[in-house]
């Protein structure tokens, strides 16, 4: 099993963006410059936790979002949030979230993202935003 934490606000894959390539004149569709940072900070985070071997097989990915608690959010709902009694219900969806991280650990932690046959995902509120992975392989 691996098990590591990216420390920071979580950021959602954002939508993919197009625009024509300055040299060819052709349409390109590329990530969001948000969604291409957070890609390669969970690249290198996961690089820490890396086997010496992209694993094989069918994985198991849980994957727990902790966001930020809003500023503006009345103070027994911070608290409650922080209890884990409130929990985020806003966009963006919890699928999003997972897009970026498993493209970030794509050729790092597993060959190929399409290795994860089970997944379990949630959203938090916390004071420590945060995303929390944990890898494991069904045997």
């Amino acid at each position: 099993m691996i098990r590591f934490t990216i420390d920071g606000e979580p950021v959602a894959q954002g939508r993919p963006r197009a625009g024509k390539d300055k040299y060819t004149g052709r349409t390109r569709v590329y990530d969001p410059a948000k969604s291409k940072d957070f890609k390669q900070y969970v690249k290198l985070v996961a690089s820490q936790y890396k086997p010496p071997q992209p694993l094989e097989g069918e994985i198991n990915l849980v994957v727990k979002v902790f966001k930020s608690i809003p500023k503006s959010m009345a103070k027994y709902k911070q608290e409650m949030a922080r209890n884990g009694e409130l929990r985020p219900t806003t966009k963006p969806d919890v699928d999003n979230y997972v897009k970026g991280v498993k493209d970030g650990m794509n050729g790092m932690i597993w060959r190929d993202d399409s290795q994860v046959v089970s997944l379990t995902v949630g959203k938090w509120y916390s004071d420590n935003p945060r995303v929390e992975v944990e890898v494991k392989v069904i045997s």
